[in-house]
């Protein structure tokens, strides 16, 4: 007697590609969720930090980083600035002790205006990292050794260090114009290259 071999009906093939189709939905939706968490929670930092700095000169009538009487203050590893106004040094700067925009976040931190524990080098002070896979960085366009990577051209800066084109843009587009290479938001190559994936530091006037 010969047996017959059963296969999958059409409806039961429709029921697991329905099934399928709703677990990948609920994969990407779940992706896009985090992905504007990050973004948020970037943003929200920016803007801590922007708040910290103008807590600090309200304090202190001198910008962290820049501030003449900070070892004075506090002691131990601190650097005194030059009280010039300007945060001299790069943005991307981890040497406190050669660069204000470094020794900034040192500052910041013994005026608990920030979180993280004081260095314990002031020549590899840790930035704080973002949400979004990078740290970030603070100077003063056209200060002494300043980066200046981008097009803007005055003021202090808040940048982000090795962020997705993707999340640059959508920073952009949320807080600015969407163009990479004006305005008060830029990217250091001055355009967003979603397509291929580019990573690149951004920057915020502040």
């Amino acid at each position: 007697m010969k047996k017959t071999q059963a296969g999958f009906t059409l409806i039961e093939i429709a029921i697991v590609l329905v099934i399928i189709g709703l677990l990948l939905g609920g994969v990407l939706k779940g992706q896009e969720m985090i992905n504007n968490s990050k973004v948020r929670n970037t943003n929200n930092s920016m803007d801590g930090i922007a708040a910290a700095i103008y807590s600090y000169q309200d304090r202190y009538n001198a910008l962290p980083g820049d501030d003449p009487n900070a070892l004075g203050r506090w002691g131990g590893l601190v650097v005194d600035g030059d009280g010039n106004g300007v945060i001299d040094g790069a943005y991307d700067s981890i040497d406190g002790s050669a660069d204000e925009s470094a020794m900034l976040w040192e500052h910041l931190r013994q005026a608990g205006l920030i979180t993280g524990a004081p260095t314990a080098d002031n020549t590899a002070i840790i930035p704080p990292t973002h949400a979004l896979g990078g740290v970030f960085g603070v100077e003063t366009v056209g200060g002494t050794g300043a980066n200046d990577a981008t097009a803007i051209t005055a003021g202090t800066i808040i940048c982000l260090t090795t962020i997705e084109d993707k999340f640059g843009e959508i920073l952009d587009l949320k807080l600015d114009d969407g163009d990479g290479g004006a305005g008060d938001i830029q990217n250091t190559t001055g355009a967003y290259d979603v397509v291929n994936g580019a990573v690149d530091d951004l920057c915020r006037r502040i």
